[in-house]
């Protein structure tokens, strides 16, 4: 499958639609958090915030934050890192009509966990996962490879997106796998933690 235009991606339902390896497979379509599932295969996880400010919501975006057309939204966008290697560039937006009622932690997260929250609020419901291969024109793609000091991503990344509601509120979480994501272990039990250190 190639990837779909340019500055815009080809969101699909269905994961088979983007021909990914049974590996990626894997990390495409758990439901767990995503959080936890990389807190398992590292010694040390962390967020790394690379910004958080107003920003013109992409072309492939608006829509599924219900905006008619693209608007300044709130971008909050991190590196999750394994061992000091980053494995995923994380993009989230939230349409600037909403309101701290709606999502009062998203404001302060700082270097904390995004996933942490939204899996831990009884109030936020999640919808279905989409999924696309990014080609290296599409803006993430860009974001990202300058985020990791130029990285040259010769093949097409592939990302997940999923939209979150609380209250009134909607909130999209993009998430674009890196390659070093297929170089992480097999989880490490938590009682094995502790004895490695």
């Amino acid at each position: 499958m190639r990837p779909y235009g340019v500055g815009h991606a080809r969101w699909l339902s269905h994961v088979n639609g983007v021909n990914a390896s049974m590996q990626m497979r894997d990390w495409l379509t758990d439901t767990v958090s995503l959080t936890m599932k990389l807190t398992a295969r590292s010694e040390q996880f962390r967020v790394r915030r690379l910004r958080q400010e107003r920003g013109l919501c992409l072309a492939d975006e608006f829509a599924a934050v219900e905006l008619p057309r693209r608007r300044l939204v709130q971008e909050r966008e991190v590196l999750l890192q394994c061992d000091g290697r980053p494995v995923v560039f994380a993009h989230t937006i939230v349409p600037l009509d909403a309101t701290t009622y709606d999502w009062p932690f998203f404001g302060t997260l700082g270097e904390r966990s995004l996933g942490t929250t939204l899996f831990g609020d009884p109030r936020v419901t999640r919808g279905a996962l989409q999924y696309a291969r990014l080609c290296r024109q599409h803006p993430l793609v860009r974001r990202a490879s300058a985020a990791l000091g130029g990285a040259d991503f010769r093949a097409p990344l592939f990302a997940r997106r999923c939209l979150y509601r609380r209250r009134r509120g909607v909130l999209l979480v993009t998430e674009l796998f890196l390659p070093a994501i297929l170089n992480l272990r097999t989880p490490i039990k938590q009682a094995d933690k502790q004895n490695i250190r």
